[in-house]
This record gives structure tokens, sequence and C-alpha cells, in this order.
């Protein structure tokens, strides 16, 4: 029987980063590559991806599943990468598995550990990862922060493997059950402000 192939990448913060895992959990091998950039991931994401797999010798066609980082981070990158891993797994007609950031941050982490990612203008996100599963996660004014109870991962904090590496493994673990198409993870709303143009005028061209 063949191993699963695992292939993931993120763009939801500012970079491009690609993880290729090969085989199980434990004795698998991986392969990483990852660009900071403050934007261009859209047009970045693919040839970073079809560089990972020429390094690691191994054809798009052999993915065995894709797996993404969905948020919260940057609304355009986030989209950037889900529909990149909508669009691969349709081609290729494998499962495409959504992980958050959150959750990518907190795997492999002694538990209980809160992670703590900063969300830009004077917030950060925050989620806390107990024995028995993660709890809500929320975003918060840095000078509302509670104490915080046990370790804490992120800013200043513990961290796990490189993102796109945890989000393959997160992925793996879920192989074989049922997932939702992967969508985007987003704790805050939309910066993008609605036209302030007046809108066109729709003509009636039918006669009389």
């Amino acid at each position: 029987m063949k191993p699963d192939i695992i292939l993931a990448f993120d763009t939801s913060a500012a970079h491009c980063a690609a993880a290729l895992l090969l085989g199980g959990q434990d004795d698998g091998q991986v392969w990483l590559k990852t660009e900071a950039m403050e934007k261009g991931q859209a047009e970045r994401l693919m040839p970073l991806i079809l560089d990972l797999l020429a390094e690691s010798g191994v054809v798009l066609a052999d993915v065995t599943a894709l797996a993404v980082g969905t948020g919260p981070g940057n609304f355009t990158g986030v989209r950037i990468a889900v529909a990149a891993a909508r669009g691969l797994a349709l081609g290729l007609g494998v499962p495409a598995i959504g992980v958050t950031r959150l959750e990518a941050m907190a795997y492999g982490l002694p538990r209980p550990v809160t992670v703590i990612e900063d969300a830009r203008r004077g917030e950060v996100y925050v989620q806390r990862f107990e024995l028995d599963g993660p709890g809500v996660a929320r975003i918060v004014a840095v000078e509302a922060l509670d104490a915080v109870e046990g370790s804490v991962a992120g800013q200043n904090g513990l961290h796990s493997l490189p993102i796109a590496e945890a989000i393959a493994r997160i992925a793996l673990s879920r192989l074989g059950s049922v997932q939702p198409r992967p969508a985007p993870f987003y704790l805050r709303g939309a910066d993008a402000a609605p036209p302030s143009d007046p809108p066109p005028v729709i003509l009636d061209l039918v006669e009389p």
C-alpha cells in the first residue's frame, strides 16, 4: 500500500509556505519551503509548490490529499490559499482539509496551551487548547487579555513546528474522516469598504 502524500500550504500571513509530508506521523519525510512576503502570494504560490515537488521528486499526480491554512490572518492571503486548495483538489480528485492557523500553532505542544497571535490594530487572536479539545477562538484587545493559565504559544511563547508542516500533520490525522470543504476562518469583518461611486443606471430598452 502506497504511503499518503500530503501537500500543505499557507498564505495567511506575510509569507508563502508549503510542506510535503510523505509517510506516517512518526516516520514520515518532510520537505519545507517558505518565503517571506507581504504581498504577491497569488503569483508565487504555485511556482513555490512546483519547486517543492521538484526537490522532493514527487509529481503532483502522486499527492493523495491537500491541506491548507484557513486563517485567521490576512484576508486576501487566506482566500488565495483556500481557492488554490479547492481547485487542486477538484483537479486531482483528492480530499482537501482545512486547518486553522491557531490549531497549527498549538500542534505538538503540551496541553493545556493557549495560542496568542498578533491580529494587528492592538488586538490578538486567542484560543485555548485543553486536553479534551480546543476552546472557542476569539479576538480581543491586547490590554484586555486576562491572566493566562498554563503554557502560552505564539507571541514570545512556545513554538510548534513550522506552520506548513503542522498543517500537513494535522491533515494526516484527519484522513479517513468526513471533512468539510476548506473555507476561510475569519474572526474579524472584512477590511474592504463598499464602493463610493453611485450605482450604474439601468436603462429600459424595451420599446412601448
